[in-house]
């Protein structure tokens, strides 16, 4: 099978549904805050009440223009509403209110790390709309909460400049880590705060062109976003492949999917709609929003530190490996964790590996991070301190983590205080002792290291490091090794 899907050329494109950290809906004032009972935040406007009339909230139009000039886009001084007509119980006036001939942001780019390397990816426009209501399925009936009805949405929209499920899952994370650091949304994607829906076709390397397309919709985990593209490129090659003589329009008929997590598979929706199935149409309650230039400029100047430019103030500043800093500035919290961390410790690369890889590792099955456990940065600080002063040893530092991640709050020197075998063995005559031993028990590899092997020492060193537990302090044990071996 991989011989045949190298044969093909998959077209993706991603439209990435952001709702806005408002206080209120995209036009009235109901609250927007997830978790309340349902139907409670809701107003004549979010139930399509007739007679009743938008009023657009000037802060959701502020975030769109914050994440417009993050990614470079041109910000429109001129755009307006449009009416998309569809019938669903979810969406009681029976049209969403969107921007679909004049959007407020057009291009713009995305710059991510795949497999270790920037990569740009470019997007087509950025525009306002409001959030349909929930359907919520029980066993014998279904019911309907409109708390989420009339929430600010941008949606943003990619070219189809997207190669590989690995791209479009590098691709997410890059605006979702744009999206935190301007501060326009949580981002929350079990809330469905962020949702994509992918654009697919696959078409024989070297042709040009696109084929008919399908949409997978409504998915809000990064592993789903990669898996169902996967699956959904392989079901393609194989309806081409297994009806070569058909004509490809005939074979692969554009429609929306979701993706079935349990039996990880596409699934057929609807055969897909066009444009002129929604009839759409100017809003008419609504006025354009006219934007000035000065307006737009100071937004842009306003704008934090961005995710990639942190990435390459850690690489070429810090020393970090890209990888590390990549792994740090896709999550603002862990970079900003990471740097309360030097505040304390000024250790860029020893801070970056004990949290991108140490303590990220002894959190992993408990689904927990370093950031919201009770482990503070200065704990973190402190025991890498007591490693670069020699105060522990780095195999005793490991216990000492495993113990601050059991028993989070509680300080490394607390730890190593209450523990006597966490103090590194300094005593010359006790590590004699143990180096004169494994000199007798290996006596092939102290001939080795006579003979000009410098492997040798190091093997020596681990077998001395190995019959202390790590307690040896590795500086004196050294010294004496190589004192030892001097004198043989």
């Amino acid at each position: 099978m991989s011989h045949h899907k190298a044969a093909w050329e998959p077209i993706i494109g991603l439209e990435v549904h952001v709702e806005l950290n408002t206080r209120s809906k995209l036009f009235s004032i109901a609250p927007n805050r997830f978790g309340d009972e349902p139907n409670t935040n809701i107003t004549e406007v979010c139930t399509g009440q007739p007679g009743a009339l938008p009023v657009l909230n000037e802060e959701a139009v502020r975030k769109a223009v914050q994440f417009g000039c993050a990614i470079g886009a041109k910000v429109a001084t001129f755009s307006k509403f449009d009416r998309k007509s569809y019938f669903y119980p979810d969406s009681p006036r029976n049209f969403q209110i969107t921007q679909y001939e004049e959007p407020i942001a057009i291009g713009g780019t995305v710059i991510a790390e795949v497999d270790g390397q920037e990569k740009s990816f470019a997007v087509h426009r950025v525009h306002l709309e409001d959030d349909s209501g929930m359907l919520k399925h029980f066993s014998s009936f279904a019911a309907i909460d409109y708390n989420r009805a009339g929430v600010p949405l941008i949606e943003i929209v990619s070219e189809p400049c997207i190669y590989t499920p690995k791209e479009a899952v590098a691709y997410a994370m890059a605006i979702k880590a744009i999206l935190e650091y301007i501060d326009v949304s949580d981002c929350n994607m079990e809330e469905g705060s962020l949702r994509f829906d992918a654009n697919v076709s696959v078409r024989p390397q070297g042709e040009s062109g696109f084929r008919n397309k399908i949409e997978i919709k409504n998915m809000n985990s990064f592993n789903f976003l990669e898996m169902a593209l996967e699956a959904e490129i392989k079901r393609q090659i194989s309806e081409y492949r297994a009806h070569p003589h058909i004509p490809h329009k005939e074979v692969i008929e554009q429609a929306t999917y979701r993706w079935d997590p349990d039996n990880k598979q596409t699934v057929l929706m609807r055969k897909k709609e066009k444009a002129d199935d929604y009839r759409y149409f100017p809003e008419p309650d609504l006025l354009p929003i006219v934007l000035t230039e000065a307006y737009i400029e100071e937004i842009r100047q306003s704008l934090p530190e961005l995710p990639l430019q942190r990435e390459r103030r850690y690489v070429q500043q810090l020393g970090l490996s890209p990888h590390n800093a990549f792994v740090l500035t896709s999550n603002k919290l862990l970079a900003d964790y990471f740097e309360d961390v030097l505040s304390y410790s000024y250790q860029p690369r020893h801070a970056a590996n004990w949290i991108t890889v140490e303590f990220a590792g002894r959190f992993k099955e408990s689904g927990k991070t370093l950031v919201n456990s009770a482990i503070t940065p200065e704990h973190v600080a402190e025991l890498i301190a007591m490693i670069e002063d020699k105060a522990i040893t780095g195999p005793i530092a490991k216990a000492v983590a495993d113990e601050m991640v059991a028993a989070p709050g509680t300080s490394p020197r607390q730890i190593v205080a209450a523990n006597p075998d966490y103090r590194p063995m300094d005593s010359v005559d006790k590590l004699e002792v143990i180096i004169d031993q494994v000199l007798e028990e290996h006596s092939q590899s102290v001939a080795a290291f006579k003979a000009g092997k410098e492997r040798a020492f190091i093997f020596l060193m681990g077998q001395v490091m190995q019959k202390t537990r790590g307690t040896a302090s590795p500086h004196i044990a050294e010294e004496l090794l190589k004192k030892k071996l001097g004198q043989e």
